[in-house]
C-alpha cells in the first residue's frame, strides 16, 4: 500500500490540527486516526520526530517546559498554514479519497475473512455431525448468531468509513449544513430502531 502522506504533507496536517488548539502528541495521533475513520493511525515514531523538527523550525512550541507539555502553534506556524491553504484543501480532499480507498480494501478483507469464517463454521458443523450424539444437543443458533454479528459489524464499519470520507470532502467545500446533521440524526435513529427490532431478546 502506498504511503498515506507525501513528503511534507504530514507536517502540514499536524499544523492544521494544532490550529484548533494545543494538543499532546498522543492527541494528535488520535485525531489523525479519527480523520481517517480508523483506517490509519500513525506511529509515535512517525509523529514525534516531525513534531521535534517543527519545534526546531519555530512552527510549534511547548506551552510549558517538560516532555508532557502540549504542542502549540506559533505565529510562524500559523503564517505557514495561511500561506499553504490551497495545499491544505487539496490534502483534505486527498485524505477523503484515501479513507474511501482504505474502506474499500477493509471491506474486501472483511468479506474474505467472512467467507473463511463461514467455511470454518461449515467444517466445524460437519465435524460435530460426524461425532456421536452428546447427551445435550448443540445449539446451532449460536454459530449462526456469531457469523451474523460479524457481518453486521463489518457493514457498520464500512458505512462509517464511507460517510466520514463524504463528510470530510464536503467540509472542504463548506457544504455541510444543519440539514445534514438533522438528516444524519433521523436516519441513524431510524436504523438503530429497525435493527434493534430484529434482535431477539
Amino acid at each position: 500500500m502506498p504511503p498515506v502522506f507525501a513528503h511534507g504533507e504530514l507536517r502540514l496536517y499536524l499544523l492544521a490540527l494544532l490550529e484548533d488548539g494545543p494538543r499532546h502528541g498522543y492527541e494528535l495521533m488520535t485525531a489523525l486516526s479519527e480523520r481517517f475513520g480508523g483506517t490509519y493511525r500513525p506511529s509515535a515514531g512517525t509523529v514525534y520526530p516531525r513534531l521535534a523538527r517543527m519545534e526546531e523550525e519555530g512552527l510549534v512550541r511547548r506551552d510549558d517546559a517538560g516532555r508532557t507539555a502540549p504542542y502549540v502553534l506559533t505565529e510562524a506556524g500559523r503564517a505557514l498554514l495561511d500561506e499553504r491553504r490551497g495545499d491544505l484543501r487539496r490534502l483534505e480532499h486527498s485524505v477523503a479519497e484515501t479513507v474511501r480507498a482504505r474502506a474499500d480494501e477493509l471491506r474486501a478483507d472483511v468479506s474474505a475473512a467472512m467467507r473463511g469464517l463461514r467455511a470454518e463454521l461449515a467444517a466445524a458443523a460437519q465435524e460435530v455431525r460426524a461425532r456421536p450424539a452428546p447427551d445435550v444437543p448443540p445449539d446451532p443458533r449460536r454459530a449462526q448468531s456469531y457469523a451474523a454479528r460479524r457481518e453486521v459489524e463489518a457493514l457498520v464499519q464500512g458505512f462509517r468509513a464511507d460517510v466520514l470520507a463524504d463528510l470530510r470532502r464536503a467540509d472542504v467545500e463548506g457544504a455541510i449544513s444543519a440539514l445534514t446533521v438533522e438528516t444524519a440524526r433521523t436516519v441513524l435513529d431510524g436504523a438503530r430502531a429497525a435493527i434493534r427490532a430484529t434482535v431477539r431478546p
